[in-house]
């Protein structure tokens, strides 16, 4: 395939995912709550893998980002995950270190990304991933509800 037919086809999936993205419910159940949370206590940042375009089309009308400290997404790093270039510029921002953070990932390309970093990573099952083991992981949760508990006296480091 030419590279004028792969540019096509990346536009008309951009266009589809954006129409996803408008018209689905794509709310995670508690996550509001469990922000609310955790905010006053740790210092948190998104590192996404997502164009910045989606990221702001999926937050437009949602009232999270005031939680965070700044949002990475993929146009702000040179290698996207596993490599660990996302979590490397989101410590530089931060000024902090690996054994410092927490990354809080929902799928494999992101726990590699965190532990390539040298960053602890708490993995939240979903039911794409409930078959997975995910043995680089510091903890496995079955809900963002659990966060909390597995946070507590631990700084963070949060990410999507």
């Amino acid at each position: 395939m030419d590279e004028h037919s792969v540019q096509r086809h990346r536009v008309e999936r951009n266009a589809l995912y954006q129409e996803f993205l408008r018209s689905q419910p794509i709310e995670i159940a508690g996550v509001e709550e469990v922000l609310a949370e955790l905010a006053p206590r740790h210092r948190m940042a998104i590192v996404t893998t997502a164009r910045r375009s989606d990221f702001e089309l999926i937050h437009a009308e949602r009232d999270l980002l005031g939680h965070f400290e700044f949002v990475l997404t993929v146009d702000d790093y040179a290698r996207s995950k596993p490599h660990p270039d996302p979590y490397l510029a989101a410590l530089a921002r931060l000024g902090a270190e690996p054994h410092e953070t927490i990354a809080i990932e929902d799928s494999t390309r992101g726990l590699k990304s965190a532990r390539a970093a040298g960053i602890p990573c708490v993995v939240i099952r979903s039911s794409l991933t409930a078959s997975e083991e995910f043995p680089e992981a510091w903890r496995v949760v079955d809900s963002i509800s659990e966060i909390p508990r597995v946070l507590v006296g631990e700084p963070s480091l949060g990410c999507d």
